[in-house]
């Protein structure tokens, strides 16, 4: 009974160093897929020209934000971002918040830069995505409905005309670096 018990308390208990590392790899797992999901409905809308903004939440919360659109806590999935950002869509408005590897909300509401740096040619998306990487630490992803090309905003700086291969390796190593 003594060996019983104790082979029983040895297959409870979680030891540290292992259970760490399965999670760390899940989460690595969630998160590649998570940007997979969003690079190819990315370059889907690009090829498309039809324009979308999604923000990837990092350490700060956009709890603020989320609560200024429709909350729908879905799965990232390639199919449901590209049918959020249909133009006949009543949730394409806005921005899309992912959090948690979970799409949070869509039609939400950003801050607007008034950088007067950002050329003239680009549109709202552009700026909201600017505002909102200059009040936090999230990473915008922009598609342009006009030229279908794609931008970065991270840290209050915009990336123009992102190729779709570098899409996926920019997200990764910004998201990674959470």
């Amino acid at each position: 009974p003594e060996l019983r018990a104790a082979l029983e308390k040895v297959g409870t208990t979680p030891i540290s160093g292992i259970k760490s590392i399965s999670a760390e790899s899940r989460d690595l797992a969630t998160l590649n897929a998570e940007i997979d999901a969003v690079c190819t409905a990315v370059n889907d809308l690009s090829r498309d020209k039809v324009g979308a903004l999604i923000v990837l939440e990092r350490k700060m919360s956009l709890n603020d934000i989320i609560k200024s659109g429709e909350l729908i806590d879905a799965n990232v999935n390639t199919e449901l971002i590209k049918n959020i950002f249909f133009k006949n869509s009543p949730l394409h408005d806005g921005a899309m918040i992912v959090c948690n590897n979970r799409i949070a909300a869509v039609g939400c509401i950003l801050p607007v830069s008034h950088s007067q740096s950002i050329p003239k040619s680009l549109g709202l998306r552009h700026r909201a995505a600017l505002g909102i990487t200059q009040h936090s630490d999230a990473v915008a992803v922009i598609v342009s409905e006009e030229t279908g090309s794609i931008s970065i905003a991270r840290q209050g700086k915009l990336t123009l005309h992102i190729e779709g291969n570098e899409l996926e390796s920019y997200l990764s190593k910004a998201m990674s670096d959470k």
